[in-house]
């Protein structure tokens, strides 16, 4: 393991008032002059194993940046809900407990929030629930709800990251396309996930989370235009990104998204899937940071 990398960093757990025992991971500089701190949100199926090292090592020296298990997911306890409401409602109490803890400087101040996936929806959700509570907010491969054509994810897109046992094969043709760039850049990132951690890893999400979660999904995705109008709400700055091949969350919601949020400005990645921010790591990590660090 590298220490001073993420793929070395220990497991942690925070206590809310929810009573959910959260295990989290947190890096980056922890003076008073390091900024707001970006929490991350994970996607489906996915614990504290699944980010990238090469991605949260590129966002870290500016900020400090805090990955967790939410409710139910990986080393986390409770049970994971079923709603993205319930799963935003449980990221707050998470955000409030590192907060009050004072173990991170975080304090009882805003917060940046970055959400990949089923976390892009959470976050939606929680600047919607708790505006005051996030400064900026950057959604990766994201929807809005009630969009047409999301209620449930394409066959041969649940079929590869559904079922009970996922091979690297799978992985692959959801998060990366078939050019030989990004297959290079896919195996690379397989590697530095599973390959630089092989101790102290976090536990495994079970098939009560991954069932849980489709179910968020779905429901997430029933088409309601209606609710496609909670977005204007949104006063902060937004960052929306994806891949320009994204077979799970087609970038065509990247631009539905911006269009909705008053502040909100999109990039779409080219010749990339659903990991369009691990292909592009480094590029991403530098437009996320210019975008936290840039005028309101």
């Amino acid at each position: 393991m590298e220490l001073n990398s993420y793929s070395g960093l220990p497991n942690e757990r925070v206590k809310a008032a929810n009573g959910i025992d959260y295990a989290y991971r947190d890096t980056g500089p922890t003076d008073v002059g390091a900024g707001v701190p970006l929490v991350l949100l994970q996607h489906f199926r996915g614990n504290l194993d699944n980010w990238d090292p090469a991605l949260i090592d590129a966002l870290a020296p500016a900020r400090r940046v805090i990955a967790f298990d939410n409710a139910g997911v990986g080393g986390s306890t409770g049970t994971t809900p079923t709603t993205v409401d319930r799963m935003a409602h449980d990221a707050i109490a998470f955000i409030e407990a590192i907060g009050a803890s004072g173990a991170l400087g975080l304090g009882q101040g805003p917060v940046d929030v970055l959400g990949f996936s089923l976390g892009s929806f959470v976050a939606q959700q929680i600047a919607l629930t708790r505006p005051a509570l996030v400064r900026r907010l950057v959604l990766a491969s994201s929807a809005p709800q009630g969009a047409d054509g999301m209620h449930g994810w394409a066959p041969e897109v649940i079929d590869a990251v559904g079922n009970p046992e996922t091979s690297p094969e799978e992985y692959l043709s959801v998060f990366f396309t078939g050019s030989p760039a990004s297959a290079q850049a896919g195996r690379q990132t397989l590697q530095r996930i599973y390959g630089a951690r092989s101790e102290d890893r976090d536990t495994a999400t079970d098939w009560a989370t991954r069932e849980a979660q489709y179910d968020a999904v779905c429901t997430w995705g029933i088409p309601d235009h209606a609710k496609l109008q909670r977005l204007g709400c949104l006063r902060m700055p937004v960052f929306v990104a994806n891949g320009d091949s994204d077979p799970m969350i087609l970038p065509r919601y990247s631009h539905l998204l911006a269009g909705l949020i008053p502040q909100a400005r999109v990039k779409i990645y080219p010749d990339s899937a659903h990991g369009f921010l691990f292909q592009h790591h480094a590029e991403f990590a530098a437009d996320v940071d210019a975008f936290l660090d840039g005028p309101r």
